[in-house]
């Protein structure tokens, strides 16, 4: 393999690198791109000269005016786009960063620390913070298959997970029948659970801990609005006050009761009133009427009943289908729908029909002041 230039490879090269290093990725064919790439490539020299094994990083850049078919396999939808892959993997997360070398060089600095910590002493275990969810392994030694495919996993859910490992005799009490891994759960009640896959193979590991990193109802705040917005699917919000934990729990209860089939065509999710108070103002609320429940659809926004309303078996997810199905667009716009109302109210209906408020949540998507938007993929 040749280097075209110090640290940055070209795409003929791409499909290997992607498969066998850390490699960052820019995706580019623009103005955007063409600004960026004498950063990106001082950034890639930087990094270069503190990680010179060439399976420590690697920068990669793709024209994606030649190579259309990366560009959709990886579902790039703006330019510049920045992926981060690890062990062939791409991560869910992209770089979104100031665009300079030392941001860029000091994110990659951040991604090469070791994501896990070592337990010295197994009373550390009790003073684990239990606000955050924490996977940690027990290990009889560290050079192991078992504590290599541990140490993939925590790399690719870092963001995601505390991740804990002891080994030999500090671990040895909680090894009683070999090597374990046990996920903490946030919540100082709440009970452990234990991995009971192989601990050598990679797929079962990550999708276990995947399963119980990434929760079903996340958290969206103004630093991950941009990428929560770019998956593309609609948002279904509880809007809460901080230190109101238990109208998210009844909201996480129901989410999984009722809408578990539903999840990959629209993103559960939980804001603080008081940090999304302008979403709130655009459907006629504050903070003072939360706990709130709506739907941003990126065209409208729709407001559940009420939040008592949760209780009622199924009354959530006829929500989301009405959203699916165009009732709740329907119904603004016209009133309720004829089959939902009797004779008398229907003339009443039509003039309490209205336009539903805009989308606030669309703002957060990408902006055009900072990158070139893929209107539509059949472009490339």
């Amino acid at each position: 393999m040749a280097y075209l230039m110090p640290g940055l490879f070209y795409c003929t090269y791409l499909y290997h690198v992607l498969s066998s290093f850390f490699c960052v990725c820019i995706f580019h064919r623009c103005r955007f791109s063409q600004m960026l790439h004498p950063i990106f490539e001082e950034a890639s020299n930087i990094v270069r000269e503190e990680y010179p094994d060439a399976t420590q990083v690697v920068f990669a850049r793709v024209d994606c005016d030649q190579h259309s078919d990366i560009a959709q396999r990886y579902r790039i939808s703006k330019y510049p786009t920045l992926k981060l892959f690890r062990n062939g993997m791409m991560m869910k997360r992209e770089y979104r960063g100031q665009r300079s070398v030392t941001a860029i060089a000091d994110f990659i600095r951040q991604q090469k620390v070791d994501p896990i910590k070592e337990i010295e002493n197994l009373e550390e275990i009790s003073t684990v913070d239990r606000s955050r969810r924490t996977i940690i392994g027990y290990f009889e030694k560290r050079d192991s298959a078992n504590y290599r495919t541990y140490e993939k996993v925590a790399n690719i859910l870092r963001d995601d997970c505390v991740f804990l490992a002891a080994f030999g005799d500090v671990s040895k009490p909680e090894r009683f029948s070999g090597d374990n891994i046990i996920y903490k759960p946030m919540g100082e009640n709440a009970p452990d659970m234990v991995y009971m896959g192989s601990l050598t193979n990679f797929d079962l590991s990550y999708a276990w801990t995947q399963d119980k990193c990434v929760p079903l109802v996340r958290e969206i705040t103004f630093e991950n609005g941009e990428e929560l917005t770019e998956e593309g699917i609609p948002f279904l919000i509880l809007f809460h006050q901080k230190d109101d934990t238990d109208s998210l729990e009844k909201f996480q209860q129901e989410v999984a009761r009722q809408l578990i089939s539903e999840k990959g065509s629209i993103n559960f999710l939980h804001a603080d009133c008081d940090k999304f108070r302008h979403p709130l103002l655009h459907i006629q609320k504050t903070p003072a009427d939360c706990p709130v429940i709506a739907i941003d659809s990126f065209r409208h926004m729709y407001v559940f009943p009420e939040f008592s309303d949760l209780a009622v078996p199924g009354k959530l997810r006829q929500f989301v289908l009405d959203l699916h199905s165009g009732k709740l667009h329907r119904e603004f716009h016209h009133g309720p729908d004829p089959t939902d109302s009797t004779p008398g109210q229907q003339e009443e209906n039509r003039e309490m029909a209205s336009s539903p408020p805009e989308s606030s949540f669309q703002k957060l998507a990408p902006s055009e002041t900072r990158y070139t938007i893929l209107r539509d993929r059949d472009e490339l």
